[in-house]
């Protein structure tokens, strides 16, 4: 997987994408990341990347002609996909991560600034819309890491044990089930008795149970679609 990440500030990049996991994938080469500053396309002396909005209104946008400039300088693969991380786009769910991570060799992540971008560069140049919630950031940068990690951690050779991507909080629309280490008593608070029973029947039981039982509490919209599921029926 090949990303290209049009980014204003390149080096909000550099510790995160060294760290833990996502940096061990990236120096095994499981991913690589190009990083490009569109002021390197601009063409006044300011290397100006914003301008005042049309029609008038509070702030700034990010000009056409360096987006533009900066994707089109990139090779193309054969499957890519061209993001912009904004509020106004499709929620970042699981399936979201999973089929970015399966059906595509380059991403181009545009990360936004300011009041956003020209509305061309949303209609002609972007071919995906990603959005981390219904909430606003000062930058499109932190969006940017998020779908990099979710992204990088399920390819081949990033988790050590694939197995526990398949066990995980959204992968079947419940919530994961409580777990504990030692010591089996910390301050009174003890660890279920099932889960020390060592009947792995028992155990899955358990799990199933206080994951329905989280999700039914917590999260009734999961729960719902949990409930609707054919297998569910």
């Amino acid at each position: 997987m090949h990303f290209d990440l049009i980014t204003l500030f390149p080096d909000f990049f550099s510790s995160p994408l060294q760290s833990s996991l996502i940096g061990k994938a990236l120096k095994n080469e499981i991913a690589t990341i190009n990083l490009v500053n569109p002021r390197d396309f601009t063409t006044d002396k300011h290397r100006k990347v914003d301008d005042i909005i049309y029609g008038g209104g509070a702030g700034m946008l990010l000009k056409p002609e360096p987006m533009f400039a900066a994707v089109e300088s990139l090779p193309v693969l054969p499957r890519r996909e061209i993001i912009l991380v904004t509020p106004q786009g499709e929620p970042l769910k699981q399936p979201l991560l999973k089929n970015l991570a399966s059906n595509f060799d380059q991403l181009i992540i545009i990360c936004g600034h300011y009041e956003g971008v020209d509305e061309r560069i949303r209609q002609h140049l972007v071919t995906r819309e990603i959005s981390l919630g219904d909430f606003v950031l000062t930058c499109g940068e932190i969006p940017a890491l998020t779908l990099i990690n979710g992204i990088v951690r399920l390819l081949p050779g990033t988790v050590g044990k694939v197995e526990s991507l398949k066990k995980e909080s959204f992968e079947t629309d419940l919530l994961d089930y409580p777990q504990y280490t030692r010591p089996a008593n910390f301050r009174g608070w003890e660890v279920p008795e099932v889960l020390r029973s060592g009947n792995h029947k028992l155990i899955d039981e358990w799990r199933q149970a206080e994951q329905e039982k989280r999700t039914r509490d917590r999260r009734p919209d999961l729960w719902k679609q949990w409930q609707q599921k054919p297998e569910q029926q």
